[in-house]
């Protein structure tokens, strides 16, 4: 017995079948691998929309700071690569390893409110297939007492794939003010 036909669609130019509709009662599960530092979310995925971004690493991290600032789950989430290795750090948080842990985590923070960062300096290396990015956030946080500037320190990577640059890693840790780090760099003899 065949079933019903699975519905057609185009992504990129590139004609494909949808994937069969899935549950929309999905259950979590949290795993761990060896390292209890990381989270995985094992749930089954659609594959990403294509982003419409354009042809540079420049583009995608733009999009990636708009959706941000927006709330924008979908664009957010286009703006990544669309492998199960994909790897985000938020300051002080656990490693998130997998779109799905990646999404739950950016839904979570986006159920308080957007996230006003935007880039504030950014130093690139480019090569034919990847691409760098170590970025100076600016960040608005709302805390009890009023909107307070954070700075961020994050390290953005992005892969040339066949739907464009996505991003592959985001790893954010808390930073100094740029202005305030020559002063820090000048007591602390060490570098690493």
């Amino acid at each position: 017995m065949v079933g019903p036909r699975p519905s057609a669609y185009k992504i990129g130019g590139q004609q494909g079948i949808a994937p069969p509709p899935h549950n929309s009662r999905l259950t979590l599960h949290l795993s761990r691998r060896s390292d209890p530092l990381t989270t995985r979310i094992n749930m089954p995925r659609a594959r990403s929309k294509a982003a419409t971004l354009g042809g540079s690493s420049d583009e995608t991290e733009t999009a990636f700071y708009e959706a941000l600032q927006r709330g924008d789950i979908e664009l957010l989430m286009s703006c990544w690569a669309d492998d199960d290795e994909i790897v985000c750090v938020h300051p002080g948080g656990p490693r998130l390893l997998g779109p799905a842990a990646i999404r739950a985590a950016f839904e979570a923070m986006f159920s308080h409110g957007t996230v006003r960062a935007r880039p504030a300096q950014v130093h690139r290396v480019v090569a034919l297939s990847s691409a760098v990015h170590s970025v100076v956030e600016q960040v608005e946080v709302m805390l009890p007492d009023g909107l307070h500037q954070a700075v961020v320190m994050a390290t953005n990577v992005y892969h040339k794939t066949p739907e464009g640059w996505r991003m592959v890693a985001h790893h954010a840790s808390p930073g100094v003010a740029p202005d305030a780090q020559v002063d820090v760099l000048a007591q602390r003899p060490v570098l690493h």
